[in-house]
């Protein structure tokens, strides 16, 4: 499953395992675009990936444990799904945009989810994870009252187009 690390640093360790531009790239795409299939990984990339960086990186997050591929059978699309490793990276990944948010120039379609993600806070990172879990690990789906973060985050990416 998971390689050795240069070094016993969790910094490196974790690094090693996402760190690459594109590994987090296709991470948030799975994550926040509900998009489980190489075809749509590749169609729906923001950042024009190439489809052989794409196949890499999605083996090599396979094989760090943060991605699982499902088996399908001949000519048929394997989905790819989040690892509990993978959902437990919401707050870093609602950090990082909140960091962008501040420090690069960004559009308004794009920065939405990213406002939303920091003014929810870990409450809302929370219920987000609870529903991945759902959706790519097969746990029940949580309580709630209203609109779920997935759905909040959609309509955020929709109005702002």
């Amino acid at each position: 499953m998971a390689e050795s690390a240069r070094s016993g640093c969790p910094i490196n360790a974790a690094v090693e395992a996402f760190g690459d531009s594109w590994s987090l790239l296709v991470l948030r795409d799975v994550m926040f675009g509900s998009r489980r299939y190489f075809r749509e990984l590749l169609a729906g990339s923001e950042e024009g990936i190439a489809s052989n960086i794409l196949a890499d990186r999605l083996k090599r997050l396979v094989n760090a444990g943060l991605l699982t591929r499902e088996d399908a059978g001949p000519g048929r699309r394997a989905a790819y799904s989040l690892t509990e490793a993978s959902i437990q990276l919401v707050p870093i990944f609602a950090q990082l945009g909140e960091w962008g948010l501040r420090h690069r120039p960004t559009t308004k379609r794009l920065r939405v989810r990213a406002e939303l993600l920091a003014a929810g806070g870990p409450e809302l990172w929370n219920e987000f994870m609870a529903e991945l879990r759902t959706i790519h690990l097969g746990a029940p789906p949580p309580e709630r009252d209203g609109p779920s973060v997935m759905e909040r985050l959609a309509k955020a990416y929709t109005d702002a187009l």
